[in-house]
């Protein structure tokens, strides 16, 4: 009998665990907070520049589904992977750091590293599901502005990412060198793109390479910093795979990705 009640009152204790987790976790996303332009904002871009950069990132998205298709039926196990990726880039990516001088933020993306672990067409997909989430849950980016950002976080920051890892590894230098770069370039791949889309979309009557040049600046005091972080952030989570579940980056070379 007391074994019954002690194993009663743990129950208890557990479910109050959880109400009490769920109940916290409610009035931190209820509370309010500021609002810091992550992405491109809802609503920014020209209809037409919009449609362009869905144009640009659809083939990339379905390229991306099609070798997560192919893969997943070789590797029976690779697709928790994948979620565990796109997992980490949806809470990489949102982490804002504020832009004074711009009046938005930067963040890091996680696409450098999710390159490494599961290949640049599949962190496209990963990237358009977080920057989806993002824009419908979290007012980060948005619905219209989608295209503009998985090209610049999804397209240009996975495959600068993981062309700079694939150089420097083929060309005999240490993997430390390679994952620091990747997670740099990709890093700042990916608000060079993106500055790219907001002076084309923006310039005005004014010429597209002074705007170009006046929005990279804007991001140079966070941006320069925050790649750099993001390079020792790719070095220290590819450290840990390597150390604790190797396997993981077997399978990630079974499909050309590390």
């Amino acid at each position: 009998m007391n074994a019954i009640r002690t194993k009663r009152r743990n129950v208890i204790h557990r479910r109050k665990i959880g109400a009490l987790s769920l109940f916290s976790v409610g009035v931190s996303v209820s509370l309010p907070a500021p609002a810091y332009a992550m992405h491109i904002s809802e609503g920014l871009l020209p209809a037409s520049w919009a449609l362009l950069w869905f144009a640009v990132a659809t083939p990339f998205v379905a390229w991306g589904l099609r070798d997560l298709k192919r893969r997943s039926g070789e590797l029976p196990y690779f697709k928790p992977l994948v979620g565990l990726v796109g997992a980490a880039v949806f809470l990489i990516s949102c982490m804002p750091i504020p832009v004074p001088t711009a009046g938005t933020c930067s963040h890091p993306s996680g696409t450098g590293l999710a390159a490494i672990l599961i290949g640049p067409g599949l962190t496209v997909v990963v990237a358009s599901i977080a920057l989806t989430l993002q824009a419908l849950f979290l007012a980060h980016g948005g619905l219209t502005t989608l295209g503009a950002n998985i090209v610049s976080m999804g397209v240009a920051g996975a495959y600068v990412g993981y062309g700079a890892y694939w150089i420097i590894r083929r060309l005999g230098l240490p993997w430390v060198m390679a994952a620091f770069l990747a997670g740099l370039l990709s890093d700042w791949a990916t608000y060079a793109m993106t500055s790219v889309e907001l002076a084309a979309a923006l310039h005005g009557a004014e010429s597209f390479s002074a705007m170009l040049s006046l929005i990279l600046i804007a991001f140079v005091p966070t941006q320069l910093p925050l790649g750099i972080f993001e390079g020792i952030l790719c070095v220290g989570a590819l450290k840990f795979v390597r150390s604790r579940k190797p396997e993981l980056l077997r399978m990630a070379a079974a499909g050309g990705a590390a």
